[in-house]
């Protein structure tokens, strides 16, 4: 997963490069396109017949990078999906319900899992949540308490995780097709927490940003509380998976 992020870090300054580049020459397709789509793309490659000697050469390159590293990224996801085959059956489940909420996909629950462990491990919300460092500061003398920024002293992978599926929570709380299909075969109770998270987030979400709120601190409490509906989740798969086995 940490590899994945390097290359989807690179892959961005390859892509800046490249825009740069032909910004700074002026090269601008006659019709509005959606950056880096497959028809963007196949643009970029037809302006290498209009150029010529170091122009073409450092378009080649740029252009290179920019294919190997959406290469690089698609080969670490195959071997993500390989790894979560050959995983144990009780990960596997925990990855599977966690996708039940509404900007957890595959790639964001395997992070969490990757990053976390076993999520049962922590006997309260409030423990992972410190351990994401996405509490926070607290500065206490006497009888008085103040609050600051988060700590970020905790885990920065789960929280940059966390925080981009909160974005999905600004949105009103419906059940898109996507998501339902994600929810096939799941329990009862995982559903039914994942409907909880998903109306209470996005209520939570619009209520913080009428009071005036700014936006990153918005979607960084969402993500306080989304990963306390992760905690939620996952220690009742794994339970109920550490359960089915002692019966079997």
């Amino acid at each position: 997963m940490r590899a994945r992020e390097a290359a989807l870090q690179d892959q961005l300054r390859s892509r800046h490069r490249l825009a740069k580049f032909l910004l700074r020459h002026g090269r601008r397709p006659k019709q509005p396109l959606r950056a880096w789509t497959q028809t963007h793309l196949d643009w970029i490659r037809t302006l290498l017949t209009a150029e010529q000697g170091a122009l073409r050469s450092t378009l080649e390159d740029y252009l290179a990078e920019v294919d190997h590293q959406a290469q690089r990224i698609q080969r670490l996801e195959t071997a993500l999906d390989q790894a979560i085959e050959q995983a144990p059956p009780s990960l596997q489940e925990v990855v599977h319900a966690l996708q039940a909420l509404r900007g957890v996909r595959k790639m964001t629950a395997i992070t969490v899992v990757a990053e976390v462990g076993q999520l049962s491990r922590f006997p309260k919300a409030r423990q992972i949540m410190s351990y994401s460092g996405a509490v926070p500061r607290e500065h206490s003398s006497g009888q008085s308490t103040r609050r600051g920024a988060i700590t970020k002293t905790g885990n920065a992978h789960l929280r940059r995780v966390l925080i981009e599926a909160a974005w999905c929570q600004r949105y009103a709380p419906t059940l898109s097709r996507t998501l339902r299909l994600r929810q096939q075969g799941l329990s009862p109770q995982v559903i039914e927490l994942a409907t909880k998270a998903r109306h209470r987030l996005s209520a939570r979400f619009r209520r913080l940003m009428a009071r005036g709120k700014p936006r990153q601190q918005v979607a960084t409490a969402i993500a306080r509380e989304l990963l306390g509906f992760i905690w939620a989740i996952g220690v009742l798969v794994e339970r109920s998976a550490s359960a089915n086995s002692k019966a079997a």
